[in-house]
């Protein structure tokens, strides 16, 4: 199994379960680890045979930015779906953070691995 990968991606959205938190844009951050077969991609130098990490980022920044979520838990979840609906992804690892929720800690958040590594 190989893996491509997204880190750090930054996205604007509502989080959270304060009154507060329901009426600010917040920023959350994701590392993405995506189980794909690089081979036809390498022997051929065709986009179009490998999991395309921009078409990814570009799904996921429209979906997180134009949803709200009272949980990371939730939203993790359903990013999880999508990458594996939309992209045809058979296993990911997702960690989700929420950069400054937590005084004193840089990031928070979960971390999830749905799928059957191949």
């Amino acid at each position: 199994m190989d893996i491509v990968y997204i880190r750090e991606l930054q996205v604007q959205t509502v989080i959270g379960i304060y009154d507060w938190e329901r009426e600010v844009r917040q920023a959350v951050s994701l590392d993405l680890e995506m189980g794909t077969d690089i081979r036809e991609a390498a022997a051929t130098e065709d986009i179009e045979n490998t999991l395309n990490y921009k078409a990814v980022s570009k799904r996921l920044i429209t979906f997180i930015e134009g949803s709200e979520f009272l949980l990371v838990e939730t939203m993790a979840e359903e990013i999880a779906q999508l990458v594996m609906l939309e992209f045809g992804v058979r296993w990911l690892r997702l960690r989700l953070g929420k950069p400054g929720a937590i005084r004193g800690a840089r990031d928070v958040g979960v971390l999830i691995e749905r799928g059957e590594a191949f």
